[in-house]
């Protein structure tokens, strides 16, 4: 297996290998840990294939809105942008922090390709707190941020129209607002990251109104940096994989009016926890 990183902070393409060959699993999972996010260019994954693959990490996800749509197996999110469909996703953030036990990680196999545009980009939160001063990093170590749905539930009410109404309300019920640290520590590698959800993440616990605005929109400002990003201009049956609990990412919503596909699963993971030790 021959790996290549694809810039400063985080990212790798891995060559000579094959997802579908269980003998490579071990040094491609290290190279996820060491990299954060991991490239397999045109490996043509059928949908089988790329759940199959997921199981290699772990437990494939329900995801929460399919779960109240009445599934019960695990599910493959078909991303589909059209000329008149906003990209919601165009914001860093790390998927789906309004439940109590955010993804571990998540794939995605891009299927149709815009004429032009519509990368995807990731950000390193590890990096992206290990730049931040000693002083700084003290003040954000064991902040806990309340993180809620609504903007979730806006792009579905969107979609769906008048069904859209009953759907947002069963997801407010069974997803309430959740807190999480704001630096969590991560469970395979003890480092730490910010985490962080544009969309999703409302204010700080325990502070004013006016303290809670500015440190997230530092936050907002901070993860925009370029030095913490990679950036990945698809083909067709490229995979990407990446670590949900130490990095952000956003689609690029530059290949509009031209329509995009991309399939994702996502891997159920663990309580986010901060450690001060």
């Amino acid at each position: 297996m021959q790996i290549t990183p694809v810039a400063g902070a985080l990212g790798a393409v891995l060559d000579d290998v094959d997802p579908r060959d269980p003998g490579d699993f071990d040094a491609v999972y290290q190279a996820l840990l060491d990299y954060e996010v991991i490239f397999f260019p045109q490996v043509h994954l059928s949908a089988d294939e790329h759940m199959a693959f997921g199981r290699r990490f772990g437990t494939p996800s329900i995801f929460p809105f399919a779960r109240i749509m009445g599934a019960t197996e695990p599910t493959m999110t078909v991303i589909e942008d059209r000329p008149n469909t906003p990209n919601q996703a165009d914001e860093w953030h790390t998927d789906v922090t309004w439940t109590a036990v955010p993804p571990k990680c998540a794939l995605l196999h891009m299927e149709v390709l815009p004429e032009r545009g519509g990368d995807t980009l990731w950000c390193s939160a590890t990096r992206a707190y290990e730049v931040l001063s000693p002083r700084f990093r003290t003040l954000l170590d064991g902040l806990v941020a309340i993180h809620d749905n609504e903007a979730f539930i806006g792009g579905v009410e969107a979609k769906m129209g008048e069904s859209g109404s009953e759907a947002g309300a069963a997801l407010r019920r069974d997803y309430p607002p959740v807190e999480h640290p704001l630096v969590r520590t991560h469970p395979e590698t003890g480092k730490r990251a910010l985490m962080y959800a544009a969309q999703f993440l409302r204010r700080i616990k325990d502070m004013s109104d006016e303290e809670s605005r500015a440190i997230v929109d530092f936050l907002d400002e901070h993860v925009k940096e370029p030095s913490l990003h990679c950036r990945w201009r698809w083909s067709v049956g490229d995979l990407a994989v990446w670590d949900e609990r130490s990095t952000l990412h956003r689609a690029a919503a530059d290949h509009f009016p031209y329509r995009r596909v991309i399939r994702r699963l996502e891997i159920d993971g663990d309580r986010p926890y901060f450690d001060p030790n």
